[in-house]
């Protein structure tokens, strides 16, 4: 295992980021919830709500979410990386905060991270080296129109979307990942390439 970056952000969608219908649909990163910690399994993330009579607040792609966006099981957690987010703040400006894109789990890298090195998996240690969970990497978080829309704030014309696309595929939007096994993962925790 080779540890590349600290996780700086953890988080949950409560709902979908996406609103309307095609082919106006619009992005709106509102249902974003920061949180301290993610329980991670085979079926998604909750996120840890200390303050809620409940405490733990299912992801919208957990598959025990009743809206869940998960049906198939192939994308439960996304996984993303600050120096991705450094170049679309560079691409499209300031407005892209760390997290905006709806990946759970950020960790702080200071270079660009391929699919092809992260294929193998990941696993998420405890600052003490201590493995909490592995994550199966499945695929790339294709970037989509109403995202690309919103990051330029504007709306998108047919002729510059596909440049933007470019753009912003590759791993750039993220990666979507499965569970293997249950753990926790928490603030400060490493990633680490399998």
């Amino acid at each position: 295992m080779r540890p590349i970056g600290t996780i700086i952000r953890l988080q949950v969608q409560r709902g979908s980021l996406k609103r309307g219908e095609k082919p106006t649909r619009v992005y709106d990163p509102a249902p974003l919830l920061a949180v301290p910690a993610l329980s991670v399994s085979p079926d998604g993330a909750l996120g840890a709500s200390p303050g809620d009579p409940d405490p733990w607040i299912v992801d919208v792609h957990h598959r025990g979410h009743p809206e869940t966006k998960n049906e198939d099981g192939l994308h439960g957690i996304s996984l993303g990386f600050t120096s991705h987010y450094d170049a679309m703040r560079e691409h499209f400006g300031d407005k892209l905060s760390v997290g905006c894109a709806g990946e759970n789990i950020i960790a702080n890298v200071d270079r660009e991270v391929r699919y092809e090195e992260i294929a193998g998996g990941v696993a998420i240690l405890a600052p003490d080296g201590e493995e909490r969970v592995r994550l199966q990497v499945l695929q790339v978080a294709h970037p989509c129109k109403p995202f690309t829309g919103w990051a330029l704030g504007r709306h998108v014309e047919p002729t510059e979307l596909k440049q933007h696309l470019q753009f912003l595929d590759n791993g750039m939007r993220g990666f979507y990942c499965n569970g293997e096994g249950i753990g926790t993962v928490k603030l400060g925790d490493s990633v680490a390439i399998l």
